[in-house]
């Protein structure tokens, strides 16, 4: 299972994930994210990793397509952090 709760500030709209991105909850992200992206106030999209405890293959790719495009991905924890930090290394901003 997994909930994304959405924070609406003035600069930017934070996706805040709180469980595992595995199975079709990947599929529920991509959609909260386009969704985010659309915004009319034209804020910034950031996501927040940091409650997450497992993410599959298809998580993973979806967080590498999400940062590649521009996200903002923040984690904090030690598996979480070395995560975004696999992606970061694997899948370098504009060389997607």
């Amino acid at each position: 299972m997994l909930r994304i709760t959405e924070q609406h500030g003035p600069d930017q709209i934070r996706l805040k994930l709180e469980g595992n991105l595995a199975g079709p909850w990947v599929a529920e992200l991509e959609e909260a994210w386009r969704a985010a992206r659309r915004d009319p106030a034209g804020r910034a999209v950031a996501l927040d990793v940091t409650a997450v405890g497992y993410v599959d293959e298809a998580g993973k790719y979806l967080l590498a397509l999400i940062r590649a495009s521009g996200t903002r991905v923040m984690a904090s924890g030690t598996a979480m952090t070395d995560l975004v930090q696999t992606i970061t290394n694997d899948w370098p901003l504009g060389k997607t």
